[in-house]
């Protein structure tokens, strides 16, 4: 069915682009209070965080994932946290002002850098960065050269990553498990006799355009795809079409990990891409609930702690970024969302976690995954003879294939 959530999310998305755009791409705005900060000072007795659903946990959902108490006692900067369901609501929001800090994934993260939402940060007064999973720690999208000097400037703190499994029933499939993404984008029969139409589901945002992107990138290499966010005109037009072929099939599209849960549960839906949170909670709750990356890959999310260009409470942002790399705090937030730790050492000797828990939330598919970016029109490369589609298409095309047109 169509979403009007997403409908009115992605108009006020427009405006934020708007916005952007008038913004320019120079950079953050941090040199207007005279570069990053130098030292870290006497918290301000308070923190305002947009973050996505779990990832700022007090104890109040359940007393065994709790990272805020602590902190707050250490430091006496009480936490507020505004729950963001999309990564263009999180940008919304920070246009917006009147926050600190916000946990922004990679097609969210960029785009707050050229609208100058958000500032440049000191890593030397983060002393847990070098800690950091080396792969993350230069990461395009919270690293960029925004002064013209040939060095990327840093933007943010990684916090945590996960991937777009693709989640299915094994009632429904049963000795055939889906190796692939055909399942959600074809029209097939399943293992259990029954079509797929009206059993499936897709991601409620516009950056899942590239999951269609990748998909074509395996099985039609004639388009010449090589990066799912970097689309010229007809292979963005390939990836829109296969996404009106696909909502034919569609029963719901999703941004509520709870709800696509009871979908799974009591709805009859037997595949969709997915958070390994649902999978892995389902599961271990005792339903037919596997999951999987496709042979295809997939994509995924990386996601960065950063600190809005007006931030009024400086000091305790920082003294969360550093809170944030504590190898229990990632540990549990690891356990609690099933991601994967930005360091990896958290990965070990954490009871909530367990033994196995980084395995099983996907850290040896690292390399198999493309972590979101924000498409540009220049690519993101430097080469003046190409050309792609940028994001605000990506949003209005979107828009349109949910509303069946």
């Amino acid at each position: 069915m169509k979403s009007k959530w997403f409908v009115m999310m992605s108009l006020l998305m427009v405006a934020s682009i708007a916005l952007s755009a008038c913004a320019g791409a120079a950079g953050g705005g941090e040199e207007a209070a005279g570069g990053p900060l130098k030292e870290v000072g006497e918290g301000e007795g308070a923190l305002s965080i947009v973050a996505w659903a779990g990832y700022i946990e007090r104890g109040e959902t359940d007393p065994n994932y709790d990272w805020v108490t602590q902190f707050e006692k250490d430091t006496g900067c009480i936490v507020s946290v505004k729950t963001a369901a999309t990564s263009d609501e999180m940008v919304a929001l920070m246009n917006e002002g009147g926050f600190d800090l916000v946990t922004a994934s990679g097609d969210a993260s960029n785009r707050l850098i050229a609208a100058k939402r958000v500032q440049q940060i000191n890593i030397d007064l983060i002393p847990s960065y070098s800690k950091i999973d080396p792969r993350l720690q230069n990461a395009p999208w919270h690293t960029v050269d925004t002064n013209g000097d040939g060095v990327a400037e840093h933007y943010g703190v990684p916090y945590s990553s996960g991937q777009n499994i693709l989640m299915y029933r094994t009632d429904v499939f049963g000795d055939q498990p889906p190796d692939s993404w055909n399942v959600v984008f074809e029209e097939m029969t399943l293992p259990d006799g029954k079509s797929n139409k009206g059993r499936i589901q897709a991601y409620d945002g516009p950056i899942y355009v590239a999951d269609a992107a990748l998909y074509l990138m395996y099985h039609r290499p004639e388009l010449g795809i090589t990066n799912p966010y970097a689309l010229n005109r007809d292979q963005f037009n390939a990836a829109i079409d296969l996404l009106r072929q696909q909502r034919q099939l569609i029963n719901r599209y999703w941004h509520d990990a709870f709800i696509q849960m009871d979908d799974f549960t009591n709805e009859g839906v037997a595949a969709s891409s997915s958070w390994p949170f649902q999978a892995n909670l389902l599961k271990f709750g005792g339903a037919p609930i596997d999951k999987v990356v496709p042979k295809e890959g997939a994509t995924g999310w990386a996601d960065t702690t950063m600190l809005h260009v007006d931030a009024a409470h400086p000091n305790c942002a920082y003294k969360w970024m550093e809170w944030s790399l504590n190898p229990k705090v990632q540990g549990d937030l690891a356990a609690w969302f099933q991601n994967i730790p930005v360091r990896l050492d958290a990965c070990e000797g954490n009871d909530l976690l367990g033994p196995d828990g980084c395995v099983n939330n996907g850290l040896n598919d690292f390399d198999k995954i493309w972590w979101w970016r924000t498409p540009t029109s220049d690519c993101g490369d430097t080469d003046p003879a190409t050309e792609c589609v940028p994001y605000h298409e990506w949003v209005t095309n979107y828009v349109a294939v949910i509303g069946g047109r």
